[in-house]
């Protein structure tokens, strides 16, 4: 970034930039803090703690607030927080610098674009009902664990539950989720999707591909700030309520009443919350896909 006049930049004062960074912590140690709690005595939360365990988004990282491009902060020492690799310190201002993006970084930052601008153009598709949950504990008790059965029973039981999976196709169109359906259960989803082919099946109608925004988020930090990245992050947590909800798991022990997807009231409470997510999710890839242009831009 060139840059000699201080108009370039908007100036944060530190004590503006550093309330935000205090704010933006406690804020992020309303999970964090409970999360390492849980971790530490072996009692991980099934809905929470995903968002920490399968996107490994470290929890400092979350914690560490960044202030985008286009803000210069005053009295900012490069180091722990604001990294050399990233930042850069000019006439008493330090600035995310994306002069300093590296090979590596620059690739992964234009793949995350590539999907989002893909998922965004494609007309979102519901009806799926959230049966990959389903799928990942088909014939649970023969062919290995059931990944939450020491802590939620199955409401419909084994037995029940590979029934309901049996009686109707699957349309999982999300490889990350179709990955961990049980070897028995892969057949019966429409698609066979792999990680080559994502491009051609994601879609934003899909619960998983909207709360994989937050991992996306995770991704392309620190070049998009954490107010981005906080709002991704409490998206996947709305999303990952509903995903849990509508799974085959009794989820009433950590305050969660299901959504019986096995019924048709069932079946439409869970299209209505699936459209409800895609619509907030809409904005979100939208400012994402803005910020990464910026970027990759300048």
């Amino acid at each position: 970034m060139q840059f000699t006049a201080s108009a370039t930049l908007n100036r944060l004062t530190i004590n503006e930039w550093q309330q935000r960074s205090r704010a933006h912590r406690a804020r992020a140690e309303q999970w964090t803090v409970p999360y390492r709690k849980r971790r530490a005595s072996g009692d991980l939360h099934p809905i929470y703690d995903f968002l920490f365990i399968y996107y490994r988004n470290k929890p400092a990282q979350l914690e560490a607030w960044h202030p985008g491009i286009g803000l210069a902060l005053e009295g900012a020492e490069l180091g722990d927080q604001f990294k050399v690799n990233a930042y850069s310190q000019r006439e008493g201002l330090t600035f995310l610098d994306p002069t300093k993006l590296g090979a590596n970084t620059r690739h992964r930052l234009e793949m995350a674009l590539r999907l989002c601008k893909t998922v965004h153009s494609r007309p979102p598709s519901f009806g799926c009902f959230g049966m990959h949950e389903w799928a990942m504990v088909y014939k649970g008790d023969a062919e290995g664990e059931v990944r939450h059965g020491e802590r939620l029973p199955l409401r419909l039981g084994q037995a029940g539950t590979d029934a309901f999976v049996r009686s109707r196709p699957i349309q999982c169109s999300h490889f990350d989720a179709f990955r961990f359906f049980s070897e028995g259960a892969k057949g019966f989803n429409r698609i066979q999707p792999n990680k080559e082919d994502r491009l051609e099946n994601e879609q934003c109608g899909c619960l998983h591909t909207n709360m994989d925004l937050y991992k996306l988020a995770a991704q392309s930090m620190p070049w998009i700030g954490s107010d981005l990245l906080w709002q991704c992050f409490e998206f996947a947590v709305s999303a990952r309520q509903l995903d849990m909800q509508a799974s085959p798991y009794d989820c009433r022990s950590l305050g969660f009443e299901p959504v019986k997807v096995e019924t048709p009231e069932g079946k439409l409470e869970y299209e209505r919350r699936q459209r409800a997510l895609s619509e907030t999710a809409r904005p979100l890839r939208q400012e994402l896909i803005a910020q990464l242009e910026r970027i990759l831009g300048m």
